[in-house]
């Protein structure tokens, strides 16, 4: 992070022109933190492609009702509805069930599979399990402060003297969340026949693990495909300010969680939070995409698990053209995808930089005056 108390004189050589004045200053931070930020993050990213692929994407419409403008996404209840598989016809149902006693999930895997297998040169398919974490602490809070003074005030402290939210845990309800997930895997495993995922990534914050772990420990998995959580830094929520979006350290995480993989490269401190810079949309559907690029370069498996948050999972499904379905605390839906490999770095195009965001006055019960950074929270 760079340091507030060089002059603004000496920023001059690191940017085509310099003014100095106070606008200017503004100006100049918010290309320094962009710069820093981008240059960790597209590290991240070229470690897992190496920067010679990039893939398009197509989501598969018709298959999952959640991909269908007509589903309401406030109502629907995915446990409930065979996580949102509609009941229909595939080419492949003659061959593989001539008598009709398959499940439909059952149909829809040997579909999939088929497609891989006849697909040309480049082009693969994949079936992504997208899971938001259980209510955290930090969801509590922002619905009790309202959005307007958790993006201002609250989201920059740790905590508010009584509950802590600096990479938040899960609440009870968010434990039951993910409890209940588990016993909804249970029943489609057994039941519907629905495949497993053959991979399991998710973000190195603690909710998520804590979710990922809730939801998917002691299934009766394939041996060959256990519950292996692979920790994925892109796949985090928006970077910067918010102190629940800040991860611990790779050694913390690995000594609360001694059975996750680290993905290659993974850095022991959190290089791509900023306190004082939050990431802009558009650059978290960028990295989003990049992610997405890294499974189809460098994973083989079919079926792929991805516990992330609200944010993160939003900006998946604007990159990959998919209509925006909001998921709760604890949701889940599942997003059919077909990809098409090019040569090449992908090309990321104009980004919105990163943002300051204002910073408000204490509201009433606290006492702590905000500048920039992390601060300490304090009641009164």
């Amino acid at each position: 992070m760079i340091s507030k108390h060089r002059s603004l004189s000496s920023y001059c050589g690191l940017l085509p022109v310099c003014i100095v004045s106070a606008a200017g200053l503004l100006l100049v931070v918010a290309f320094i933190a962009t710069t820093a930020v981008q240059k960790n993050m597209a590290a991240v990213s070229s470690a897992q492609t190496k920067g010679k692929v990039y893939f398009d994407y197509v989501v598969q419409n018709g298959f999952f009702a959640q991909s269908d403008k007509a589903t309401d996404a406030s109502s629907f209840d995915f446990t409930k509805a065979d996580m949102g598989l509609l009941n229909r016809t595939y080419d492949t149902d003659a061959s593989f069930d001539p008598k009709k006693e398959k499940t439909q999930w059952q149909r829809f895997e040997y579909y999939v599979r088929h497609l891989n297998q006849s697909a040309s040169a480049g082009v693969s398919y994949k079936v992504l399990y997208l899971g938001r974490h259980g209510e955290g602490w930090h969801n509590v809070e922002e619905a009790t402060v309202g959005g307007k003074l958790w993006d201002c005030y609250w989201s920059r402290l740790p905590g508010n003297g009584t509950v802590t939210w600096q990479n938040s845990n899960l609440t009870p309800l968010g434990i039951r969340q993910a409890l209940a997930v588990n016993s909804f895997w249970k029943s489609a495993l057994a039941d519907a026949k629905t495949p497993a995922p053959e991979t399991y990534y998710v973000s190195p914050l603690e909710r998520t693990l804590l979710t990922a772990n809730y939801t998917f420990n002691g299934l009766q998995l394939p041996a060959q495909k256990p519950f292996q959580p692979i920790i994925k830094e892109l796949l985090r929520e928006a970077l910067g300010v918010h102190t629940c979006d800040r991860r611990d350290t790779k050694t913390k995480i690995h000594s609360l969680w001694p059975q996750v993989t680290f993905e290659a490269g993974f850095s022991e401190d959190d290089l791509l939070w900023d306190p004082d810079f939050r990431e802009s949309g558009g650059h978290q559907v960028n990295r989003m995409l990049h992610f997405i690029d890294d499974i189809y370069a460098n994973d083989t498996n079919i079926f792929i698990s991805c516990t992330s948050h609200s944010g993160s999972i939003s900006s998946i499904q604007q990159g990959l053209g998919h209509r925006q379905f909001q998921l709760q605390t604890g949701g889940m839906m599942p997003i059919f995808l077909k990809a098409q490999q090019r040569s090449g770095p992908r090309p990321d195009g104009k980004i919105d930089p990163p943002s300051k965001p204002a910073i408000c006055s204490p509201p009433p019960g606290a006492n702590i005056t905000l500048t920039t950074g992390l601060a300490t929270a304090t009641s009164t």
